[in-house]
């Protein structure tokens, strides 16, 4: 009772923090990246055309080359930042989070005690998938538990996530 009570609250923990975090930080990632997907086309269309009219006057020459020189660093930022990487990234993880409740939450609710994996072992595995010793996830679990899942327990477990 007591490992699945820990588990439970380590559930609660990559729940509240961790898959929050990274749906947030994902949504940002592709909001960047369809800005940048739009403006790098629109500001080179606009190079493009603007030059057509470079002739015209000294405003004239001006546009096109604001708007090749920000088409340029738009899709450097875009293309070497990997913006889109970051997005699937941010995605990934936040799917593993969730995989790793779902598999924490139905081998706590196997009813069949002869189905059920080795506690021991599946905390070990549970760590290991976290990147931490057992003992590691046994202190966060009891100080969710104590602190009732306050700022410094979550926010320190997360920093030991990365």
């Amino acid at each position: 009772e007591d490992l699945e009570k820990e588990l439970r609250e380590v559930i609660e923990v990559i729940k509240k923090k961790d898959c929050e975090d990274y749906e947030r930080l994902g949504n940002i990632a592709l909001k960047v990246s369809k800005s940048f997907a739009i403006a790098g086309p629109l500001l080179s269309g606009i190079a493009a055309v603007g030059s057509s009219f470079v002739g015209n006057g000294s405003l004239a020459a001006l546009v096109p080359l604001m708007a090749g020189s920000l088409a340029s660093a738009v899709n450097a930022f875009e293309h070497g930042g990997q913006v889109g990487m970051v997005f699937e990234m941010y995605r990934n993880c936040g799917g593993f989070f969730t995989l790793l409740e779902e598999t924490i939450r139905d081998t706590l609710e196997e009813k069949d005690i002869e189905k059920r994996e080795n506690g021991e072992v599946f905390e070990m595995k549970v760590a290991m998938k976290l990147g931490r010793s057992v003992s590691e996830l046994r202190r966060l679990a009891s100080k969710s538990v104590s602190c009732g899942m306050e700022g410094m327990v979550v926010d320190e477990f997360a920093s030991k996530l990365f």
